[in-house]
């Protein structure tokens, strides 16, 4: 009987430890799932975060609690420059022949343009979340090499002044250092390239989708800029037309506020290089969608592609 009684405590107490063992780990968890997350907090016109981070695989929560649409980009910058040549040598030619385009002065502009410094060819643009709506946040995950980085945003304001020239542009400086992070499992996958456009596999539906975007080529557009893939909720009142046009920074009402009528961003994947594989988490409603890219003649270059989500 006392041996049967010493069976049962230690039983007991086994189960015990077990179940507290289990509510260690369950904690632990959700502690590293939210220490995981670098939170981005834009107000205004800022990038509220961590200014050290580590190499390797990073998960960004970017939350835009303003009233303006925002995306973030982020640039590896080559040895030697800071924000401090970006202010002196970049914004300058930008933002003067960005005026010139309003004033439909386009050769002038791209006379502008060509007093970029040779070092800006250098600068490697590794992805970030695409446009997001105001009051709206993307999960985007993107793999870091160690080096200086400036993160930047520059959608315009309704004068056409970028967001990077007020105040949109800040040093992250990613470490040696791994941090250990994997990348997440996807379960919508898609691809994107000069020549194929934007494709996709797996069943979009409504609920939580990792998405992962795996750019088979990169180039430089019309624009000046590469390719990306930005997640877009379309109302009944959406244009197609509008939306591909607005898409376009490089004319006198591309990418300025106010974005297009109908239209929700909800994230995706900025510009990034040849072979490279970022993922976007999104939480899909029933309704209508699109997946496009920030070029022009996005219809033609099949990165304009809609899909609707059922109930």
């Amino acid at each position: 009987m006392n041996s049967f009684k010493a069976q049962l405590k230690s039983c007991v107490f086994s189960i015990f430890l077990l179940i507290i063992s289990g509510c260690k780990s369950d904690k632990k968890e959700k502690i590293e799932e939210k220490d995981n997350a670098i939170e981005i907090i834009t107000n205004l016109m800022d990038f509220q975060m961590q200014d050290t981070l580590s190499s390797g695989w990073n998960t960004f929560k970017y939350i835009n609690k303003s009233n303006e649409t925002h995306f973030f980009l982020l640039d590896k910058y080559p040895e030697g420059k800071t924000l401090e040549d970006t202010h002196r040598d970049v914004l300058p030619p930008f933002a003067n022949g960005m005026k010139l385009i309003m004033e439909d002065k386009l050769g002038e502009a791209y006379t502008e343009f060509a007093k970029l410094p040779e070092w800006f060819g250098e600068i490697v643009f590794v992805g970030g979340s695409g446009l997001v709506s105001p009051k709206n946040t993307s999960i985007t995950t993107v793999k870091l090499e160690p080096g200086l980085y400036i993160i930047e945003c520059y959608v315009k304001m309704a004068n056409g002044v970028f967001h990077t020239s007020m105040g949109m542009a800040k040093e992250i400086w990613v470490t040696e250092e791994d941090s250990g992070n994997q990348p997440p499992k996807a379960d919508v996958n898609i691809t994107i390239s000069s020549t194929e456009g934007i494709n996709y596999e797996g069943e979009i539906t409504k609920g939580e989708h990792i998405f992962s975007v795996l750019y088979k080529d990169q180039i430089v557009h019309e624009n000046f800029i590469g390719h990306d893939v930005n997640l877009v909720k379309l109302d009944d009142s959406a244009n197609l037309d509008t939306l591909e046009a607005w898409m376009n920074w490089a004319t006198p009402t591309g990418l300025m506020t106010p974005s297009p009528k109908g239209v929700t961003f909800l994230g995706g994947t900025n510009d990034a290089p040849t072979g490279s594989t970022q993922y976007f988490k999104v939480n899909l409603e029933s309704g209508n969608y699109a997946l496009i890219s920030e070029v022009p003649n996005t219809k033609t270059k099949g990165m304009l592609k809609t899909f609707t989500v059922g109930e």
